[in-house]
């Protein structure tokens, strides 16, 4: 169940359209999770600083379970998800940032309980 949130200081109307549309798809081919498993928050306009700079820049936070837990892992999904964000917002490597995080199974509320049970 991966969790996938673009934080980006660009204004909204600078995002492409069905933008979080193109993310969950993405996310889930790049993770080889099912889209329907797949939650995406994307937020514009945020006031942001990355390397002492206020220029245009986005990052990208992605939590899952057993898909993020590795440097190798991380390295092969960084590639995939920076060729996806440089082209979706026209923002140069240098202005993304992105945070993995893994989940374990009991981290994740569902259905009234947590995602070990179901």
């Amino acid at each position: 169940m991966p969790y996938v949130e673009l934080d980006t200081s660009l204004p909204a109307a600078r995002l492409p359209g069905g933008l979080s549309q193109r993310l969950c798809a993405a996310t889930a081919a790049v993770l080889g999770k099912p889209q329907d498993r797949v939650n995406v928050i994307v937020r514009p306009d945020l006031t942001m600083i990355l390397g002492g700079s206020g220029d245009p820049c986005a990052q990208l936070t992605v939590s899952s379970i057993g898909v993020v837990g590795t440097a190798e892992q991380n390295r092969d999904h960084s590639a995939k998800f920076f060729e996806f964000l440089t082209k979706e917002l026209s923002l140069s490597q240098d202005r993304i940032n992105i945070r993995f995080y893994p989940l374990e199974p009991w981290q994740i509320g569902k259905q009234g309980t947590v995602m070990t049970f179901l």
